[in-house]
Protein backbone atom coordinates (compact mmCIF):
# COMPACT_ATOMS: atom_id res chain seq x y z
CA UNK A 1 0.00 0.00 0.00
CA UNK A 2 2.80 2.42 0.81
CA UNK A 3 5.30 1.57 -1.94
CA UNK A 4 3.04 0.77 -4.92
CA UNK A 5 4.06 3.88 -6.94
CA UNK A 6 7.71 3.19 -6.15
CA UNK A 7 7.38 -0.47 -7.18
CA UNK A 8 6.05 0.67 -10.55
CA UNK A 9 8.43 3.53 -11.28
CA UNK A 10 11.58 1.65 -10.22
CA UNK A 11 10.89 -1.38 -12.43
CA UNK A 12 14.13 -1.70 -14.49
CA UNK A 13 12.81 -1.58 -18.09
CA UNK A 14 10.44 1.35 -17.56
CA UNK A 15 12.93 4.21 -17.74
CA UNK A 16 15.05 2.74 -20.54
CA UNK A 17 12.14 2.04 -22.87
CA UNK A 18 10.37 5.35 -22.26
CA UNK A 19 13.55 7.33 -22.91
CA UNK A 20 14.22 5.52 -26.18
CA UNK A 21 10.58 5.72 -27.33
CA UNK A 22 10.59 9.53 -27.10
CA UNK A 23 13.21 9.60 -29.85
CA UNK A 24 12.08 6.48 -31.73
CA UNK A 25 8.51 7.80 -31.83
CA UNK A 26 9.67 11.09 -33.31
CA UNK A 27 11.88 9.35 -35.90
CA UNK A 28 9.04 7.03 -36.93
CA UNK A 29 6.34 9.71 -37.12
CA UNK A 30 8.57 12.06 -39.08
CA UNK A 31 8.76 9.38 -41.80
CA UNK A 32 12.46 8.55 -41.41
CA UNK A 33 12.07 4.79 -40.99
CA UNK A 34 9.59 4.37 -43.82
CA UNK A 35 11.68 6.44 -46.21
CA UNK A 36 14.85 4.54 -45.31
CA UNK A 37 13.17 1.16 -45.93
CA UNK A 38 11.72 2.31 -49.26
CA UNK A 39 15.05 3.72 -50.38
CA UNK A 40 16.91 0.53 -49.45
CA UNK A 41 14.54 -1.90 -51.16
CA UNK A 42 14.07 0.18 -54.33
CA UNK A 43 17.77 0.76 -54.86
CA UNK A 44 18.96 -2.86 -55.04
CA UNK A 45 19.41 -4.87 -58.28
CA UNK A 46 16.87 -7.62 -58.99
CA UNK A 47 19.20 -10.56 -58.19
CA UNK A 48 19.62 -9.21 -54.65
CA UNK A 49 15.98 -8.24 -54.14
CA UNK A 50 14.99 -11.16 -51.89
CA UNK A 51 18.18 -10.89 -49.85
CA UNK A 52 17.63 -7.16 -49.31
CA UNK A 53 13.97 -7.57 -48.37
CA UNK A 54 14.77 -10.17 -45.72
CA UNK A 55 17.74 -8.16 -44.43
CA UNK A 56 15.63 -5.01 -44.14
CA UNK A 57 12.91 -6.99 -42.40
CA UNK A 58 15.29 -8.46 -39.83
CA UNK A 59 16.58 -5.01 -38.93
CA UNK A 60 13.10 -3.43 -39.02
CA UNK A 61 12.59 -4.12 -35.29
CA UNK A 62 14.53 -0.90 -34.86
CA UNK A 63 11.77 0.92 -36.73
CA UNK A 64 8.86 -0.09 -34.52
CA UNK A 65 5.75 -0.68 -36.71
CA UNK A 66 7.35 0.46 -39.98
CA UNK A 67 8.46 -3.07 -40.84
CA UNK A 68 4.90 -4.39 -40.85
CA UNK A 69 3.13 -1.31 -42.19
CA UNK A 70 5.67 -0.16 -44.80
CA UNK A 71 8.10 -2.93 -45.74
CA UNK A 72 5.72 -5.88 -46.19
CA UNK A 73 3.30 -4.24 -48.69
CA UNK A 74 6.26 -2.54 -50.38
CA UNK A 75 8.02 -5.89 -50.87
CA UNK A 76 4.89 -7.42 -52.39
CA UNK A 77 4.49 -4.48 -54.79
CA UNK A 78 8.14 -4.51 -55.86
CA UNK A 79 8.06 -8.28 -56.48
CA UNK A 80 4.92 -7.83 -58.60
CA UNK A 81 6.56 -4.98 -60.57
CA UNK A 82 9.55 -7.26 -61.20
CA UNK A 83 7.34 -10.01 -62.61
CA UNK A 84 7.73 -12.20 -59.53
CA UNK A 85 4.96 -13.54 -57.32
CA UNK A 86 3.95 -10.75 -54.90
CA UNK A 87 3.02 -13.21 -52.14
CA UNK A 88 6.63 -14.45 -52.24
CA UNK A 89 7.83 -10.90 -51.59
CA UNK A 90 5.25 -10.53 -48.82
CA UNK A 91 6.39 -13.80 -47.22
CA UNK A 92 10.08 -12.83 -47.39
CA UNK A 93 9.41 -9.50 -45.69
CA UNK A 94 7.09 -11.10 -43.13
CA UNK A 95 9.72 -13.74 -42.33
CA UNK A 96 12.36 -11.06 -41.81
CA UNK A 97 10.20 -8.72 -39.73
CA UNK A 98 8.45 -11.32 -37.56
CA UNK A 99 10.75 -14.35 -37.70
CA UNK A 100 13.92 -12.29 -37.37
CA UNK A 101 12.40 -9.98 -34.77
CA UNK A 102 14.98 -10.88 -32.13
CA UNK A 103 18.01 -9.94 -34.25
CA UNK A 104 19.35 -6.52 -35.17
CA UNK A 105 22.63 -4.82 -35.92
CA UNK A 106 21.74 -1.99 -33.53
CA UNK A 107 20.34 -1.71 -30.02
CA UNK A 108 16.54 -1.53 -30.04
CA UNK A 109 13.86 -0.61 -27.46
CA UNK A 110 13.17 -4.34 -27.19
CA UNK A 111 16.67 -4.88 -25.81
CA UNK A 112 15.95 -2.44 -23.03
CA UNK A 113 12.58 -3.98 -22.24
CA UNK A 114 13.73 -7.60 -22.10
CA UNK A 115 16.99 -6.89 -20.27
CA UNK A 116 15.05 -4.89 -17.68
CA UNK A 117 12.63 -7.77 -17.07
CA UNK A 118 15.60 -10.17 -16.85
CA UNK A 119 17.31 -7.89 -14.33
CA UNK A 120 14.23 -7.96 -12.12
CA UNK A 121 14.21 -11.76 -12.33
CA UNK A 122 17.94 -11.99 -11.58
CA UNK A 123 17.52 -9.88 -8.43
CA UNK A 124 15.27 -12.59 -6.97
CA UNK A 125 18.43 -14.58 -6.20
CA UNK A 126 21.31 -12.12 -6.76
CA UNK A 127 20.55 -8.43 -6.10
CA UNK A 128 24.08 -7.39 -7.09
CA UNK A 129 23.87 -8.74 -10.64
CA UNK A 130 23.10 -6.24 -13.41
CA UNK A 131 21.91 -6.91 -16.95
CA UNK A 132 23.03 -4.31 -19.49
CA UNK A 133 20.93 -3.30 -22.48
CA UNK A 134 23.82 -4.64 -24.60
CA UNK A 135 23.76 -8.06 -22.90
CA UNK A 136 22.77 -9.90 -26.13
CA UNK A 137 24.15 -7.43 -28.68
CA UNK A 138 26.99 -9.55 -30.09
CA UNK A 139 24.78 -12.60 -30.52
CA UNK A 140 21.80 -10.74 -31.97
CA UNK A 141 24.01 -8.90 -34.47
CA UNK A 142 25.60 -12.20 -35.52
CA UNK A 143 22.12 -13.65 -36.09
CA UNK A 144 21.31 -11.05 -38.76
CA UNK A 145 23.21 -12.77 -41.60
CA UNK A 146 21.88 -16.15 -40.44
CA UNK A 147 18.25 -15.04 -40.69
CA UNK A 148 18.95 -13.19 -43.94
CA UNK A 149 20.56 -16.11 -45.75
CA UNK A 150 18.11 -18.74 -44.50
CA UNK A 151 15.09 -16.56 -45.27
CA UNK A 152 16.39 -15.84 -48.78
CA UNK A 153 17.01 -19.52 -49.55
CA UNK A 154 13.60 -20.61 -48.23
CA UNK A 155 11.84 -17.93 -50.27
CA UNK A 156 13.62 -18.62 -53.56
CA UNK A 157 13.98 -22.41 -53.31
CA UNK A 158 10.79 -23.45 -51.49
CA UNK A 159 8.09 -20.79 -51.19
CA UNK A 160 8.24 -19.00 -54.55
CA UNK A 161 8.37 -22.16 -56.74
CA UNK A 162 5.36 -23.53 -54.86
CA UNK A 163 3.45 -20.26 -55.36
CA UNK A 164 4.30 -20.16 -59.07
CA UNK A 165 2.89 -23.67 -59.47
CA UNK A 166 -0.42 -22.65 -57.86
CA UNK A 167 -3.25 -20.28 -58.84
CA UNK A 168 -2.41 -17.09 -60.70
CA UNK A 169 -2.27 -13.87 -58.74
CA UNK A 170 -4.30 -10.78 -59.55
CA UNK A 171 -2.38 -7.52 -60.16
CA UNK A 172 -3.20 -4.90 -57.56
CA UNK A 173 -4.03 -1.36 -58.48
CA UNK A 174 -0.78 0.60 -58.83
CA UNK A 175 -0.09 3.13 -56.15
CA UNK A 176 0.07 6.78 -57.10
CA UNK A 177 3.64 7.97 -57.56
CA UNK A 178 4.26 11.38 -56.09
CA UNK A 179 7.58 12.77 -57.43
CA UNK A 180 7.40 15.69 -55.02
CA UNK A 181 7.00 13.33 -52.06
CA UNK A 182 9.91 11.18 -53.21
CA UNK A 183 12.10 14.25 -53.68
CA UNK A 184 11.25 15.46 -50.18
CA UNK A 185 12.01 12.02 -48.75
CA UNK A 186 15.40 11.95 -50.51
CA UNK A 187 16.20 15.41 -49.16
CA UNK A 188 15.15 14.32 -45.69
CA UNK A 189 17.42 11.26 -45.82
CA UNK A 190 20.33 13.51 -46.82
CA UNK A 191 19.63 15.76 -43.86
CA UNK A 192 19.41 12.73 -41.53
CA UNK A 193 22.70 11.34 -42.80
CA UNK A 194 24.48 14.65 -42.28
CA UNK A 195 22.98 14.98 -38.80
CA UNK A 196 24.47 11.64 -37.77
CA UNK A 197 28.02 12.86 -38.37
CA UNK A 198 28.26 15.10 -35.26
CA UNK A 199 26.63 12.37 -33.14
CA UNK A 200 29.23 9.82 -34.23
CA UNK A 201 31.99 12.37 -33.77
CA UNK A 202 30.76 13.12 -30.23
CA UNK A 203 30.72 9.43 -29.27
CA UNK A 204 34.21 8.87 -30.70
CA UNK A 205 35.55 11.95 -28.91
CA UNK A 206 34.03 10.82 -25.61
CA UNK A 207 35.58 7.34 -26.05
CA UNK A 208 39.00 8.21 -27.46
CA UNK A 209 42.08 8.25 -25.28
CA UNK A 210 42.84 6.96 -21.80
CA UNK A 211 41.14 9.91 -20.06
CA UNK A 212 37.98 9.79 -22.17
CA UNK A 213 34.63 10.15 -20.41
CA UNK A 214 33.24 6.87 -21.75
CA UNK A 215 36.25 4.79 -20.73
CA UNK A 216 37.28 3.59 -17.32
CA UNK A 217 40.38 2.07 -15.77
CA UNK A 218 39.94 -1.40 -14.27
CA UNK A 219 42.57 -3.22 -12.16
CA UNK A 220 43.71 -6.45 -13.77
CA UNK A 221 43.23 -8.22 -10.45
CA UNK A 222 39.52 -7.32 -10.50
CA UNK A 223 39.11 -9.30 -13.70
CA UNK A 224 40.48 -12.46 -12.10
CA UNK A 225 43.88 -12.15 -13.80
CA UNK A 226 47.02 -11.77 -11.69
CA UNK A 227 49.79 -10.32 -13.89
CA UNK A 228 52.47 -11.08 -11.24
CA UNK A 229 51.71 -14.79 -11.37
CA UNK A 230 53.58 -15.01 -14.66
CA UNK A 231 55.93 -12.13 -14.07
CA UNK A 232 54.32 -10.18 -16.89
CA UNK A 233 53.53 -6.93 -15.09
CA UNK A 234 53.71 -5.43 -11.59
CA UNK A 235 50.74 -5.18 -9.25
CA UNK A 236 48.55 -2.11 -9.74
CA UNK A 237 48.43 -2.45 -13.53
CA UNK A 238 45.15 -1.22 -14.99
CA UNK A 239 43.43 -1.88 -18.27
CA UNK A 240 41.13 0.48 -20.13
CA UNK A 241 37.58 -0.74 -20.69
CA UNK A 242 34.57 0.72 -22.48
CA UNK A 243 32.08 -0.13 -19.73
CA UNK A 244 30.62 3.43 -19.54
CA UNK A 245 30.21 3.44 -23.33
CA UNK A 246 28.03 0.32 -23.26
CA UNK A 247 26.18 1.49 -20.16
CA UNK A 248 25.41 4.74 -21.96
CA UNK A 249 24.03 3.02 -25.05
CA UNK A 250 20.46 4.11 -24.22
CA UNK A 251 21.51 7.75 -24.28
CA UNK A 252 23.52 7.26 -27.47
CA UNK A 253 20.57 5.67 -29.25
CA UNK A 254 18.27 8.39 -27.89
CA UNK A 255 20.46 11.12 -29.38
CA UNK A 256 20.84 9.22 -32.66
CA UNK A 257 17.10 8.80 -33.23
CA UNK A 258 16.20 12.24 -31.92
CA UNK A 259 18.68 14.18 -34.04
CA UNK A 260 18.24 12.10 -37.21
CA UNK A 261 14.44 12.17 -36.85
CA UNK A 262 14.42 15.94 -36.44
CA UNK A 263 16.80 16.38 -39.36
CA UNK A 264 14.70 14.15 -41.62
CA UNK A 265 11.51 15.94 -40.63
CA UNK A 266 13.04 19.33 -41.42
CA UNK A 267 14.47 18.15 -44.74
CA UNK A 268 11.28 16.37 -45.83
CA UNK A 269 9.06 19.19 -44.50
CA UNK A 270 7.14 16.85 -42.21
CA UNK A 271 8.32 18.92 -39.24
CA UNK A 272 7.62 22.60 -39.66
CA UNK A 273 7.73 23.78 -36.05
CA UNK A 274 8.66 22.66 -32.55
CA UNK A 275 4.99 21.78 -32.00
CA UNK A 276 5.15 19.18 -34.78
CA UNK A 277 8.20 17.56 -33.19
CA UNK A 278 6.63 17.48 -29.72
CA UNK A 279 3.42 16.04 -31.13
CA UNK A 280 5.30 13.26 -32.94
CA UNK A 281 7.28 12.34 -29.84
CA UNK A 282 4.07 12.41 -27.79
CA UNK A 283 2.34 10.04 -30.21
CA UNK A 284 5.31 7.68 -29.90
CA UNK A 285 4.85 7.61 -26.15
CA UNK A 286 1.10 7.31 -26.60
CA UNK A 287 1.64 4.04 -28.43
CA UNK A 288 3.29 2.73 -25.26
CA UNK A 289 0.10 2.83 -23.19
CA UNK A 290 -0.32 -0.94 -23.47
CA UNK A 291 3.31 -1.38 -22.43
CA UNK A 292 2.74 0.75 -19.33
CA UNK A 293 -0.18 -1.42 -18.25
CA UNK A 294 1.91 -4.57 -18.79
CA UNK A 295 4.86 -3.14 -16.88
CA UNK A 296 2.66 -2.17 -13.93
CA UNK A 297 1.43 -5.71 -13.40
CA UNK A 298 4.84 -7.22 -14.21
CA UNK A 299 6.47 -4.96 -11.61
CA UNK A 300 3.97 -6.00 -8.94
CA UNK A 301 4.29 -9.66 -9.95
CA UNK A 302 8.11 -9.64 -9.69
CA UNK A 303 7.99 -7.64 -6.42
CA UNK A 304 5.70 -10.27 -4.89
CA UNK A 305 8.05 -13.01 -6.03
CA UNK A 306 10.99 -11.25 -4.40
CA UNK A 307 9.37 -10.19 -1.11
CA UNK A 308 7.68 -13.55 -0.54
CA UNK A 309 10.97 -15.32 -1.43
CA UNK A 310 8.98 -17.51 -3.79
CA UNK A 311 11.47 -16.74 -6.54
CA UNK A 312 14.38 -18.00 -4.45
CA UNK A 313 12.41 -21.09 -3.37
CA UNK A 314 11.52 -21.93 -6.97
CA UNK A 315 15.10 -21.31 -8.07
CA UNK A 316 16.63 -23.72 -5.56
CA UNK A 317 13.92 -26.40 -5.68
CA UNK A 318 13.72 -26.21 -9.47
CA UNK A 319 17.49 -26.49 -9.79
CA UNK A 320 17.53 -29.46 -7.39
CA UNK A 321 14.78 -31.16 -9.41
CA UNK A 322 16.73 -30.72 -12.64
CA UNK A 323 19.88 -32.07 -10.98
CA UNK A 324 17.93 -35.08 -9.75
CA UNK A 325 16.84 -35.74 -13.31
CA UNK A 326 20.46 -35.63 -14.40
CA UNK A 327 20.04 -32.43 -16.42
CA UNK A 328 22.28 -30.23 -14.28
CA UNK A 329 25.32 -31.22 -16.33
CA UNK A 330 23.63 -30.47 -19.65
CA UNK A 331 23.26 -26.67 -19.78
CA UNK A 332 22.86 -26.57 -23.56
CA UNK A 333 20.00 -29.06 -23.41
CA UNK A 334 18.26 -26.86 -20.83
CA UNK A 335 18.68 -23.76 -23.01
CA UNK A 336 17.30 -25.60 -26.02
CA UNK A 337 14.35 -26.43 -23.77
CA UNK A 338 13.92 -22.69 -23.13
CA UNK A 339 13.73 -22.17 -26.90
CA UNK A 340 11.00 -24.79 -27.18
CA UNK A 341 9.03 -23.32 -24.25
CA UNK A 342 9.20 -19.86 -25.86
CA UNK A 343 8.03 -21.27 -29.21
CA UNK A 344 5.09 -23.04 -27.58
CA UNK A 345 3.91 -20.07 -25.52
CA UNK A 346 4.30 -17.76 -28.52
CA UNK A 347 1.53 -19.67 -30.29
CA UNK A 348 -1.02 -18.42 -27.75
CA UNK A 349 0.56 -15.23 -26.32
CA UNK A 350 1.80 -12.85 -28.99
CA UNK A 351 3.61 -10.24 -26.90
CA UNK A 352 7.30 -10.97 -26.35
CA UNK A 353 7.47 -8.85 -23.22
CA UNK A 354 4.28 -10.33 -21.72
CA UNK A 355 5.60 -13.88 -22.10
CA UNK A 356 9.01 -12.97 -20.70
CA UNK A 357 7.45 -11.17 -17.73
CA UNK A 358 5.80 -14.49 -16.83
CA UNK A 359 8.65 -16.87 -17.72
CA UNK A 360 11.72 -14.88 -16.61
CA UNK A 361 11.06 -14.95 -12.82
CA UNK A 362 10.89 -18.74 -13.05
CA UNK A 363 13.40 -19.77 -15.72
CA UNK A 364 16.19 -17.26 -15.08
CA UNK A 365 16.76 -17.97 -11.33
CA UNK A 366 16.52 -21.75 -11.81
CA UNK A 367 19.11 -21.80 -14.58
CA UNK A 368 21.35 -19.40 -12.66
CA UNK A 369 21.55 -21.99 -9.88
CA UNK A 370 22.75 -24.46 -12.49
CA UNK A 371 25.54 -22.15 -13.63
CA UNK A 372 23.84 -20.69 -16.71
CA UNK A 373 24.18 -16.92 -17.09
CA UNK A 374 20.91 -14.98 -17.45
CA UNK A 375 22.21 -13.46 -20.69
CA UNK A 376 22.27 -16.95 -22.24
CA UNK A 377 18.75 -17.73 -21.01
CA UNK A 378 17.45 -14.45 -22.41
CA UNK A 379 19.12 -15.10 -25.78
CA UNK A 380 17.54 -18.57 -25.96
CA UNK A 381 14.13 -17.12 -25.17
CA UNK A 382 14.47 -14.46 -27.87
CA UNK A 383 15.22 -17.08 -30.53
CA UNK A 384 12.21 -19.18 -29.59
CA UNK A 385 9.90 -16.19 -29.25
CA UNK A 386 10.52 -14.93 -32.78
CA UNK A 387 10.58 -18.31 -34.53
CA UNK A 388 6.83 -18.95 -34.34
CA UNK A 389 5.70 -15.33 -34.77
CA UNK A 390 4.87 -16.02 -38.42
CA UNK A 391 2.46 -18.92 -37.87
CA UNK A 392 0.35 -17.78 -34.93
CA UNK A 393 -2.94 -15.98 -35.63
CA UNK A 394 -2.58 -14.41 -32.17
CA UNK A 395 0.24 -12.20 -33.45
CA UNK A 396 -1.24 -8.70 -33.53
CA UNK A 397 -0.22 -7.99 -37.16
CA UNK A 398 -1.32 -11.35 -38.56
CA UNK A 399 -4.75 -10.06 -39.74
CA UNK A 400 -3.09 -7.07 -41.41
CA UNK A 401 -0.67 -9.33 -43.33
CA UNK A 402 -3.61 -11.49 -44.40
CA UNK A 403 -5.44 -8.45 -45.78
CA UNK A 404 -2.30 -7.46 -47.72
CA UNK A 405 -2.11 -10.95 -49.25
CA UNK A 406 -5.76 -10.79 -50.33
CA UNK A 407 -5.00 -7.81 -52.53
CA UNK A 408 -3.33 -10.27 -54.89
CA UNK A 409 -5.15 -13.52 -54.01
CA UNK A 410 -8.68 -12.75 -52.71
CA UNK A 411 -9.31 -16.32 -51.51
CA UNK A 412 -6.25 -16.36 -49.24
CA UNK A 413 -7.16 -17.53 -45.72
CA UNK A 414 -5.57 -18.15 -42.34
CA UNK A 415 -4.67 -21.74 -43.23
CA UNK A 416 -3.02 -20.62 -46.47
CA UNK A 417 -0.97 -18.00 -44.62
CA UNK A 418 0.21 -20.47 -41.98
CA UNK A 419 1.14 -23.02 -44.66
CA UNK A 420 3.00 -20.26 -46.55
CA UNK A 421 5.11 -19.30 -43.54
CA UNK A 422 5.66 -22.76 -42.03
CA UNK A 423 8.84 -23.50 -44.08
CA UNK A 424 10.40 -20.29 -42.71
CA UNK A 425 9.53 -21.29 -39.14
CA UNK A 426 11.02 -24.77 -39.50
CA UNK A 427 14.19 -23.48 -41.18
CA UNK A 428 14.67 -20.68 -38.65
CA UNK A 429 14.12 -23.09 -35.75
CA UNK A 430 16.68 -25.58 -37.08
CA UNK A 431 19.46 -23.23 -38.12
CA UNK A 432 19.19 -20.68 -35.32
CA UNK A 433 19.12 -23.56 -32.84
CA UNK A 434 22.31 -24.95 -34.35
CA UNK A 435 23.87 -21.48 -34.41
CA UNK A 436 22.95 -20.90 -30.75
CA UNK A 437 24.41 -24.29 -29.78
CA UNK A 438 27.70 -23.57 -31.55
CA UNK A 439 27.88 -20.09 -30.01
CA UNK A 440 27.23 -21.39 -26.48
CA UNK A 441 29.61 -24.35 -26.73
CA UNK A 442 32.35 -22.08 -28.07
CA UNK A 443 31.96 -19.82 -25.03
CA UNK A 444 31.60 -16.67 -27.14
CA UNK A 445 30.26 -13.69 -25.12
CA UNK A 446 26.62 -12.84 -25.82
CA UNK A 447 27.38 -9.16 -25.28
CA UNK A 448 30.21 -6.85 -24.15
CA UNK A 449 31.86 -8.32 -21.10
CA UNK A 450 29.25 -11.09 -20.77
CA UNK A 451 30.03 -14.71 -19.94
CA UNK A 452 27.70 -17.61 -20.67
CA UNK A 453 28.54 -19.09 -17.26
CA UNK A 454 27.18 -17.90 -13.92
CA UNK A 455 28.81 -18.91 -10.62
CA UNK A 456 26.14 -19.00 -7.86
CA UNK A 457 27.10 -16.81 -4.94
CA UNK A 458 29.88 -15.04 -6.87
Amino acid sequence: FVDLPKIFTEFPPLGMVLVMMVAVGLAERSGLFGAALRSLVRAVPKPLLTLTVVFAGVNASLASDAGYVVLIPLAAAIFAASGRHPIAGLSAAFAGVAGGFSANLAITPGDGLLSGITTAAVHLVDPSYTMAITSNWYFMAALVPVYTLIGTLVCERVVEPRLNAGPAWIPAEPEDVDPDRDAKAARGLQFAGLALIPILALVVWMSWGTDAVLRTAKPLLDSGFDPTARGEAPLGVYIQTFTPLFQGMVTIMFLTFLVSGLAYGIGAATIRSDKDAVQMASRGLGDMSGFLVLVFFAAVFVWMFRESHMGAVLAFTGADALRALGLGDWPLLLLLGVIMIAMATDLVVGSASAKWAILAPILVPILMQLGIAPEATQAAYRIGDSTTNMITPFMSYFPLILVMARRYMPDYGIGSMIALMLPYTLAFWLFTGLFFSAWFLAGIPFGPGVSSVYVPGS
